[in-house]
């Protein structure tokens, strides 16, 4: 690779030969390091990296040193002079295995990325245990005053603790399906059973069960003629319930639940579409709304629901968008196939 192409990847790149001579050094190695001549100098004086200890790179590897069958040094955290973090890696070439290190070739990347990463990760713990920690309260505070005031209670007492710490528990139950869910999804492995479904019957017991919970007004229209997909009933179910409950939790007025046949696309299939009558989705973050944790509003919420919906909907083979409803609220459109369409099968 010539000079002008290791000057254009993003990554620093220092090869030294074997008497520990640096001869080549790319602009992205020149800058992390702070040196514009690094060519022909000792390796162990321009890789000025130090850990938490203090110790330098070279002294802490030995890449010339230490085991003789080593063919490599695996990624490590490194401070650049600068203060930035650095993760860098090394490639040992013996003519052998057991000869001597006869070129050493480093490889320096920017640790933003991974610090970013951490940082969703660290954001991902805290928001489950957050959703966590809020039934768990519920049950635990309500479970100790069953114990320490039992016979103090009334019957009726004692049924509405229950009761609550009931629906704690199922709300806990379904964040950890949720998160399985979501697990599944982001590693190809969700398990579906589909078949030929009646949407209009999934979609009446979704509306009576949520209209249980709320006193929002949640109706459903759905046209006379016989409709079809091709559906896991209990995916298909999850995914209209939490589309409903969103349009509970975040919108105003009533809740309107519509399906109708889908003609003129590339495939048969079943449009379901959820309006709201809230504030609605501004369009220019519409796509965020399906990427995990996303929450808009003071409705609340894990902000997996939106997430799994475009996960079970796409391993369907259908599509979802959203868009402005006539009320000037919210409106998911759920395009769900009649056929089988799955992406693998």
């Amino acid at each position: 690779m010539s000079q002008p192409d290791l000057d254009a990847l993003p990554d620093g790149v220092l090869i030294a030969d074997a008497d520990g001579l640096v001869t080549v050094a790319n602009a992205a190695s020149r800058s992390m390091l702070g040196r514009s001549e690094l060519v022909g100098r000792p390796l162990y004086d321009v890789l000025t990296l130090l850990d938490q200890d203090g110790r330098d790179w070279c002294s802490a590897n030995e890449p010339y040193g230490g085991l003789g069958i080593r063919t490599g040094v695996p990624e490590q955290s490194w401070i650049l002079p600068n203060g930035d973090e650095v993760l860098v890696n090394a490639r040992l070439r013996r003519s052998s295995p057991t000869a001597p290190v006869d070129l050493v070739t480093l490889c320096l990347r920017n640790g933003r990325g991974r610090a970013r990463l951490d940082r969703e990760r660290s954001d991902l713990v805290a928001t489950v245990a957050h959703e966590l920690r809020s039934p768990l309260t519920g049950v635990k505070g309500f479970v100790q005053a069953l114990l320490n005031r039992w016979d103090q209670l009334s019957d009726d007492q004692r049924k509405l603790m229950l009761t609550t710490v009931n629906a704690d528990a199922d709300r806990l139950a379904r964040l950890i399906a949720e998160l399985l869910d979501v697990a599944r999804i982001d590693t190809g492995r969700l398990s579906i059973y589909p078949r030929e479904v009646d949407p209009v019957l999934l979609a009446g017991r979704v509306v009576s069960s949520v209209q249980a919970a709320t006193s929002r007004q949640v109706q459903l229209e759905a046209p006379e003629e016989q409709l079809c997909a091709h559906a896991d009933p209990d995916k298909f179910t999850q995914v209209l319930t939490n589309l409903v409950e969103n349009g509970v939790r975040h919108g105003e007025g009533t809740v309107r639940v519509s399906l109708r046949r889908l003609d003129g696309g590339e495939w048969p299939g079943v449009r379901l579409i959820v309006d709201d009558e809230g504030e609605g989705i501004a369009e220019g973050i519409r796509r965020r709304v399906f990427t995990k944790f996303w929450t808009g509003g003071t409705g609340g919420g894990s902000g997996l629901g939106m997430y799994i919906v475009g996960g079970l909907t796409r391993a369907h083979g259908g599509t979802v968008t959203i868009t402005e409803a006539p009320g000037g609220g919210a409106r998911v459109a759920v395009d769900w196939p009649s056929v089988d369409l799955r992406p693998s099968r």
